[in-house]
């Protein structure tokens, strides 16, 4: 079987998922043809997704969110004003899009949450089959819980959602515990797509708290709790235009910039986790038992943070409160059970990116999985 990969360029967790995917898909026998990642001038393609992709990658101008003036958490109005004048830029990239698939020679397209793929699909009826992927799907799972947020935010989110799987024959949400098929929405939940590079890891338990902020303002608030608690060790990664070497502050605080062995080596060693909620890296910091802060810079993550919080991972704060999180790291137990669920993707998932997989409806006992308790 051929793929053809189309990414959300958006943060670093889909990056990952797509490297971990081929990975599984090229181990079973099939080829990745491609992979088209959507751009803005405000993201720029981490080196490790160039380095570790094997098939050609095209890059193509998709929407993206505009952080507040603060950079901290995403600005939704201003996001929509500035992507909407640049409409006549998408419709190119949806051209693209569509001429890509159709050149390609794919038998399936595998859809990371990228939002101009469900509107091309929808645009221009294409008919090679479209699998979507990725955490978000299960925002429309009909068991999903969610935090107690603004009821006119959750709706954009799912409203989102949708419009990004327009099109799609299945949609494959990928979950921090296990639950079952949503047959109505096509939905079947799959274990996280973690890089192997994580199962190769060899963890130990350091005395400083390793961090990861998507938006760099909250690196002010880092700072601010740093000044009050000098003899704790910090060490945070961040998305900085400008930033190439690690930013050293002082003894107990540095700024890297994005890396990921290194992001990984650091999270391995860690006493503790503190993010703004971005998925992927959450299930690491599970992965390899260690107690997270949440942080989330935007609806989407109040969600992931919310759903992991609720597993027993951690904590959901509105700032960096790094001394909550040490509290919480002392009586922290990691979930083995998480573990299991995390190592059977490759048959869980592999199985349903098989063609008869996503033919037929979503069936309730495709497989069966231990449910989370």
């Amino acid at each position: 079987m051929k793929y053809l990969f189309i990414v959300q360029g958006e943060g670093r967790g889909h990056l990952t998922q797509a490297i971990s995917l081929e990975e599984m898909l090229r181990s079973r026998g099939h080829e990745v043809v491609g992979v088209l990642v959507g751009k803005s001038s405000s993201r720029r393609l981490p080196a490790f997704f160039s380095r570790n992709i094997h098939a050609p990658i095209h890059r193509f101008e998709s929407p993206n969110f505009l952080p507040t003036a603060s950079n901290k958490r995403n600005n939704l109005t201003r996001s929509v004003i500035y992507n909407a004048g640049r409409l006549p830029v998408y419709l190119r990239s949806m051209r693209f899009i569509r001429d890509h698939i159709r050149r390609s020679g794919a038998d399936v397209v595998v859809n990371f949450y990228e939002l101009l793929t469900g509107l091309a699909y929808a645009l221009y009826r294409i008919r090679t089959p479209q699998v979507c992927i990725g955490h978000q799907y299960l925002f429309l799972h009909r068991d999903f819980r969610f935090p107690k947020k603004s009821l006119p935010g959750l709706w954009g989110l799912k409203f989102f959602t949708r419009l990004t799987c327009l099109g799609a024959r299945r949609k494959l949400a990928l979950s921090f515990h296990p639950m079952p098929e949503d047959g109505r929405e096509g939905i079947r939940v799959v274990p996280p797509l973690l890089r192997k590079e994580v199962f190769r890891c060899e963890v130990s338990r350091g005395d400083y708290i390793h961090g990861y902020m998507v938006n760099s303002g909250f690196a002010e608030n880092v700072r601010a709790w740093h000044d009050r608690h000098p003899e704790v060790p910090l060490r945070f990664f961040w998305d900085k235009k400008g930033e190439a070497d690690v930013r050293r502050v002082d003894d107990t605080l540095s700024f890297y910039p994005l890396n990921d062995a290194e992001f990984l080596r650091q999270m391995s060693g860690c006493r503790a986790y503190a993010s703004t909620a971005g998925f992927e890296s959450v299930c690491e910091a599970m992965y390899l038992g260690k107690p997270v802060l949440m942080v989330p810079a935007h609806i989407e993550q109040d969600c992931n943070a919310f759903d992991a919080a609720s597993c027993g991972a951690g904590i959901v704060a509105d700032d960096f409160e790094l001394d909550r999180l040490l509290e919480f790291a002392g009586s922290y137990v990691p979930d083995e059970r998480f573990r299991s669920w995390v190592e059977s993707a490759p048959y869980v998932i592999g199985y349903a990116l098989e063609p008869d997989a996503y033919a037929q409806p979503v069936s309730d006992h495709m497989y069966m999985v231990e449910e989370f308790t």
